[in-house]
């Protein structure tokens, strides 16, 4: 029997580490071809050998916050591995900082990335699909796109509009046979984390294992996400029998967001 998606063909942006990583790994498994999008060669390159190699996956350079860019990298795509079945808008980027610290740059920064970049995918993989009258939209948000935190105010406020993105595209497209949906991880042991880790470190003086312990804290289960976890989230999203599912919000965070 064929895996179920074995004629499918997905995109997904960040696919190269963390959770985009294990999100392009998940639908391998399943069958899908994936091409991983990004901006570290590198990164990529070794994703596609950990997939299958190039008859499996491809990896194509994009800076989704530029228009040109995400034009070219989906001519790229879809010249080699055609349609694009699958779209998981997963490239994201956060900064700390309080708000009277927050100027016009940082805040263009988290919009560009974080919003801007999933429009722009969106964009260039939503009228084929609905043409076809059939595609997968999964937009990796944050639990920062249901609930506020402080420090992240322009990282909160791009990922409450790609949520609201992903509702209002639900509705357009709810009769098109295309859905597109939001995964909304709570803190995940990502680079991200250690990342951000690093800069409480330096900005608080707390130890790493303090640090770490304060954000662990905000998960009810008391413990950090796994990228697996969201990826198989995301997967079920796309996977046969997840029709009905769109327009929602789902949160991969141990109970830290309900409802």
């Amino acid at each position: 029997m064929s895996p179920p998606l074995a004629d499918q063909h997905a995109i997904v942006t960040g696919g190269g580490r963390g959770i985009g990583g294990a999100i392009a790994a998940a639908l391998a498994r399943e069958g899908a071809t994936v091409s991983v999008l990004g901006r570290d060669g590198g990164r990529l390159a070794a994703q596609v050998e950990a997939l299958g190699g190039p008859s499996r996956a491809q990896a194509v350079s994009v800076d989704v916050a530029d228009e040109a860019s995400v034009r070219a990298a989906f001519a790229a795509v879809q010249g080699r591995f055609g349609r694009v079945d699958i779209l998981v808008n997963n490239a994201g980027q956060v900064e700390s900082a309080p708000f009277a610290r927050t100027d016009s740059a940082l805040w263009q920064r988290m919009l560009a990335v974080n919003l801007t970049g999933t429009y722009l995918c969106t964009r260039a993989a939503l009228p084929e699909m609905v043409a076809r009258g059939a595609g997968r939209i999964v937009n990796v948000a944050s639990t920062a796109g249901l609930v506020g935190y402080a420090y992240v105010a322009a990282y909160c406020a791009a990922k409450h509009g790609v949520v609201g993105l992903t509702r209002a595209l639900a509705l357009e497209c709810a009769k098109s046979g295309v859905t597109v949906n939001a995964v909304c991880p709570g803190y995940t042991e990502t680079d991200l984390i250690r990342e951000a880790v690093a800069s409480i470190v330096q900005k608080t003086g707390r130890s790493e294992s303090e640090a770490r312990a304060a954000l662990v804290a905000r998960n009810p289960q008391a413990r950090m996400v796994q990228p697996a976890e969201v990826a198989n989230a995301v997967l079920w999203l796309c996977l046969p029998g997840s029709e009905a599912i769109t327009g929602q919000a789902i949160a991969v965070a141990g109970g830290e967001v309900m409802g």
